[in-house]
């Protein structure tokens, strides 16, 4: 096990020591920690489990990430070359949309994920994940659009994103999520290109 996997699994294991979201983990069948590469460029976050991923213990596997999967591939990626999670681990009751209370709760242990993985990107997939990074602001806004954010003591890009789940829905939002998807291979060489001059 690489150190990134111990202090990845270190997380888990305090989620459940401090018995994070007790009303939740009552409810959920498993606690959903993240998927993927562990030294990804790309992180990618949700804002919690839903019926599938609770049952099988991973992130986008139901019909979002069915979507999810398409996208990337479109856009020369791989689920395997990226890192996906959610704010909050433990899914709420009938996919309800999680509380400002257990995103709240959950965020230190995602900030950890964060810092260990070192992304050079976060693409937040929706409202819920980019309103901690992007407060403020309206995702019909600023969707698709890279901003540097101060996180934790570094710099950090951030791309919000459409939730697959709401373009799934939404023909006119799903051409934008696709569009904007489409983006994420060019906002990474550009910057590659930055670091190197």
């Amino acid at each position: 096990m690489s150190d990134k996997q111990i202090l990845l699994e270190q997380i888990r294991a305090d989620i459940l020591n401090n018995n994070i979201c007790p009303d939740l983990a009552k409810t959920a069948m498993n606690l959903v920690m993240g998927s993927g590469d562990i030294n990804a460029d790309i992180v990618f976050i949700g804002e919690a489990p839903g019926k599938k991923e609770d049952e099988q213990g991973l992130p986008f596997v139901g019909a979002a990430g069915k979507f999810l999967d398409k996208m990337l591939m479109q856009a020369g990626l791989a689920r395997s070359d990226v890192y996906i999670t959610n704010i909050v681990k433990y899914r709420p009751p009938n996919n309800r949309d999680p509380s400002p209370e257990e995103k709240k709760t959950f965020w230190p242990y995602l900030v950890r994920q964060l810092n260990i993985i070192q992304p050079k990107i976060v693409v937040t997939l929706g409202r819920h994940s980019m309103e901690y990074f992007l407060p403020d602001q309206k995702i019909s806004a600023i969707h698709g659009q890279p901003t540097n954010v101060a996180f934790d003591g570094t710099d950090i890009v951030v791309v919000p994103l459409y939730h697959p789940a709401a373009a799934l829905y939404n023909g006119s939002l799903r051409a934008t999520l696709i569009d904007d998807f489409m983006k994420l291979s060019t906002i990474i060489e550009i910057l590659e290109k930055e670091k190197e001059q």
